[in-house]
């Protein structure tokens, strides 16, 4: 697999869901916003990267100071994330190579750790189907009736929570995504529909993905413990 290494950040959700008066990745944290908190960390772990930022093409909220990449371009995101990534991934077809590592990041995960992040772009470069961070899921699992009750106690062993970045070869991620269609839920489904079997990377419980509006808190309590560390915002150092 190649050294370069391409980071593709989704962003171009609304966050419904949160309820507020911005997309969720506009929020302020830890005296930043979210987007501001995620891409720090993506920098601390891949300086050298390249950047694909996937954004409404109607987005007027976002600063270009936010970026500290050098090598970066934004581009137009889509209507669901899977969209966004192939428009990202169209758009560096003319420069990447085929076994470039792409990594895919939610801009809503800005406590994933940097240890985490190189250990999976380690196994990426190693790994034929790429592979993808997870945790092992520590609760029991119910399935519901469909009107409000439990059907069913699920067996946990085998089950793992999903987590981002998830990492693959541009030539097969490309190939993946245009032949998963509507189906895709995340990349590695899109790899598994090709009857590919991506590595799982177990990450950090604590890689929370800012949904609801009480996760906002929680982010914030998991970077203190995390001893948070980001570099001032350029206007600052000017």
């Amino acid at each position: 697999m190649s050294d370069r290494l391409w980071l593709v950040v989704p962003a171009a959700g609304r966050g419904r869901r949160m309820g507020a008066d911005r997309p969720k990745q506009y929020l302020p944290l830890a005296g930043r916003t979210v987007l501001a908190l995620t891409l720090a960390r993506l920098h601390a772990a891949f300086p050298g990267a390249r950047l694909c930022l996937c954004l409404d093409p109607e987005d007027a909220r976002f600063d270009p100071a936010e970026v500290p990449f050098a090598d970066w371009r934004r581009v137009p995101g889509g209507a669901e994330r899977a969209d966004s990534v192939r428009h990202a991934l169209a758009a560096i077809a003319d420069e990447a190579e085929a076994a470039d590592p792409v990594l895919v990041h939610d801009v809503a995960r800005p406590c994933v750790t940097v240890d985490d992040l190189r250990r999976l772009a380690a196994a990426v470069a190693e790994a034929p189907a790429g592979g993808l961070l997870a945790a092992p899921v520590a609760d029991t699992m119910k399935r519901d009736d469909g009107a409000g009750g439990v059907r069913g106690t699920e067996p946990r062993a085998g089950l793992w929570h999903a987590l981002t970045p998830q990492g693959f070869a541009f030539g097969l991620l490309r190939r993946a995504l245009e032949a998963g269609g509507a189906a895709v839920t995340d990349e590695a489904s899109a790899v598994e529909a090709l009857g590919l079997a991506p590595r799982l990377v177990e990450g950090r419980r604590d890689n929370l993905k800012i949904t609801h509006p009480e996760d906002l808190a929680l982010a914030e309590a998991i970077l203190a413990a995390q001893g948070l560390r980001v570099p001032p915002h350029s206007k600052d150092r000017a």
